[in-house]
């Protein structure tokens, strides 16, 4: 590969760049978005997806992998810029800051663009606040093999920082789409899929639905849940089942429970060896 620009001064435009992407308003005018470490950058290379600028610290240049990763990051078009760790951790805001740090392009479809397989599962949500539950949900549809996450109206930003951190890598992998509810609404049911909502007001057990038929799981904020507009548009409203003092679960949690439960009824279809 040919050498890497090199960088010493956190005042860089580069640097700049790559420092405002912690911010929303940064995000949005550049349309990227951080993902920190080597493995996520091995991953989206391995789906094919590039950085834009590839910041890399000199030590981690002299090991035959990351040099690699690095030259194919240049010959994909990636600005590749060897700094120091002092730099990285300047962008990465860490003490400890990861060997790697890439600005990617940001990506989210169209409901119409999203690939509906059969039986088809999704998970859409409503109001979520916390990027780190929005990340582990994002993680969690990727590890069931769902078709895809599903933004409804006001949620945090699936590219900030804390929520990528948390996918660990699943953002490259798990198509992500964003619709008002009217929008969303139409789309699920011109494609025949169940609309099943978790709510504390679910009177039935989370998994009494025919997980042979396509599905969406619709979980909503943190703290309130679902609107009750949405609530009453679910085919299905069902509650997880608790035995213990504790009266609710963690979104991510939650999620993860259905979406589990969801695949197991399927036999686990598609599960690695």
């Amino acid at each position: 590969m040919s050498e890497p620009f090199r960088i010493t001064s956190a005042a860089n435009p580069v640097v700049k760049t790559l420092k405002a992407l912690h911010l929303k308003k940064g995000r949005a005018e550049s349309g990227l978005f951080l993902a920190e470490g080597a493995r996520l950058a091995s991953e989206a290379a391995e789906l094919g997806v590039w950085p834009q600028i590839m910041a890399v610290s000199a030590a981690a240049l002299e090991r035959p992998q990351v040099k690699k990763l690095a030259s194919a990051a240049a010959k994909h078009g990636a600005r590749v810029i060897e700094t120091s760790e002092s730099v990285l951790g300047q962008i990465g805001k860490r003490d400890n800051p990861q060997t790697i740090i890439g600005a990617y392009r940001q990506r989210t479809f169209n409901l119409d663009d999203l690939p509906v397989k059969r039986p088809a599962l999704f998970v859409a949500l409503e109001g979520v606040r916390d990027p780190g539950n929005l990340g582990t949900i994002l993680r969690t549809a990727d590890s069931v093999g769902a078709d895809g996450v599903i933004l409804v109206g006001q949620t945090c930003d699936p590219f900030s920082v804390e929520a990528v951190r948390a996918t660990m890598g699943s953002i490259f992998a798990m198509p992500l789409a964003r619709a008002n509810f009217a929008t969303f609404d139409a789309w699920r049911r011109g494609r025949d899929l169940l609309l099943v909502g978790a709510s504390l007001k679910g009177v039935k057990p989370h998994d009494a639905f025919p997980a042979e038929r396509g599905a969406v799981v619709f979980m909503g904020n943190e703290q309130s849940g679902l609107p009750e507009n949405m609530e009453a548009a679910c085919d299905a409203l069902v509650k997880i089942p608790m035995k213990g003092r504790a009266d609710s679960l963690n979104l991510a949690i939650a999620a993860g429970v259905m979406l589990y439960d969801v695949w197991r009824r399927r036999g686990y279809a598609g599960a690695r060896d």
